[in-house]
């Protein structure tokens, strides 16, 4: 447990957290929508500070980031808690479940297992990173200084304040919208209240020179309209331009909407028809392994420079400075294409060996109250 930085006092012992747009006005005592930050003797606590539910090495094509570092290895790692409450979330286990536990960590230790199992990044994924800000920034500052870059899987569902404070270690996020940004499907699906925090989110992360790509999950029947789509797109060209990536994602029924059919492929093509109509250069199908808009094509001769099949490169054609050998056209990738792409870059990381697993206990709460009452 550490005190968070992402808070504001406000009077009578409330604190405003602002790690999420939600900013939840907190009394002593009360915890956040997200399950893990509380107020105690008027401060804001990040509970799951170190506190890990999973841990893995991942390709970063997993994220997805296609444009990032292609072929490269992250660390991949999460606690417990999110900013949302997605109906069809595949993570349920970890992001709805409000736990104050998990296997203990410190940013050494992070970085330690980083170097051990030779990766070129970090991710923090499989829940909502911002709910663990503190936790990925101390985590990122060591990371950096030892060459490593940083990513984020979010919602996108930030703050000024929270973007600012990730932008001193976060090179790339991968932004998940869900249902096309409809506000209607994100307050039942999702219970949140306006999808307009999103899109100022993606246009601080831009002008703070932090890399974007864009997933959308479509959801068959309640989420997959092209009127969305095409208002949603809008507003990503926007702020992002032709050369973003946009990753349409096939939904697959779980947690609560286990009765609704995966979408169908045809939906995902319109989507993506949608887009390179739009403009947009670099379109993707996600979770539709084998298909063709799995690959990367050059926007100026349309030939396959990065080929994929599912989370694994198969196929490159570029050049040392990310240039078509085709045409020689300027490919839009930060980072270079990694020569592990060869390899197979998923792993277990055994982490109860390193650490043990322990919970957040009434005692260790009244601790902190004792050392606030104190003076501390």
């Amino acid at each position: 447990m550490k005190e968070a930085e992402l808070q504001r006092n406000l009077s009578g012992g409330v604190v405003m957290c602002t790690a999420c747009a939600r900013r939840c006005r907190l009394n002593d005592g009360q915890v956040g929508f997200c399950g893990v930050r509380a107020n105690f003797g008027g401060r804001l606590f990040l509970v799951v500070y170190g506190k890990l539910s999973a841990i893995a090495v991942d390709p970063i094509e997993k994220k997805p980031l296609f444009h990032f570092n292609p072929g490269s290895s992250v660390l991949s790692m999460s606690t417990y808690g999110c900013s949302w409450a997605c109906q069809f979330c595949q993570n349920f286990d970890i992001s709805q479940r409000r736990l104050w536990e998990g296997f203990e960590v410190t940013p050494e230790l992070i970085i330690e297992l980083a170097e051990s199992y030779g990766v070129q990044g970090l991710t923090y994924t499989y829940n909502e990173p911002s709910v663990f800000a503190e936790f990925a920034h101390d985590v990122g500052l060591l990371a950096k200084k030892k060459g490593l870059f940083n990513t984020f899987v979010t919602n996108g569902y930030l703050t000024d304040e929270t973007v600012d404070y990730l932008s001193k270690f976060l090179d790339a996020a991968t932004v998940d919208i869900k249902g096309n940004a409809n506000k209607e499907f994100l307050r039942k699906y999702s219970m949140v209240p306006d999808p307009e925090p999103i899109f100022q989110s993606i246009k601080e992360m831009r002008d703070k020179g932090i890399h974007v790509e864009i997933t959308d999950l479509v959801v068959p029947e309640i989420g997959d309209r092209l009127e969305d789509a095409e208002v949603m797109l809008k507003r990503i060209m926007d702020y992002l331009g032709p050369d973003v990536s946009i990753h349409f994602l096939r939904f697959h029924p779980d947690y609560k909407l286990s009765n609704l059919p995966p979408t169908p492929v045809k939906t995902l093509e319109k989507h993506a028809e949608l887009a390179r109509r739009m403009g947009f250069r670099y379109v993707y199908l996600g979770n539709v392994p084998g298909h063709k808009l799995e690959n990367t094509y050059c926007p100026n001769c349309g030939n396959v420079v990065i080929r994929r099949y599912g989370f694994q490169i198969l196929e490159v054609n570029l050049t040392e400075d990310n240039r078509c050998r085709f045409c020689g056209a300027k490919i839009n990738i930060d980072g270079k294409v990694w020569p592990t792409w060869r390899e197979d870059r998923f792993a277990y990381v055994p982490i109860h060996l390193f650490t043990k697993y322990t919970k957040v206990t009434k005692s260790d709460v009244e601790a902190i109250r004792g050392r606030l009452r104190q003076g501390e």
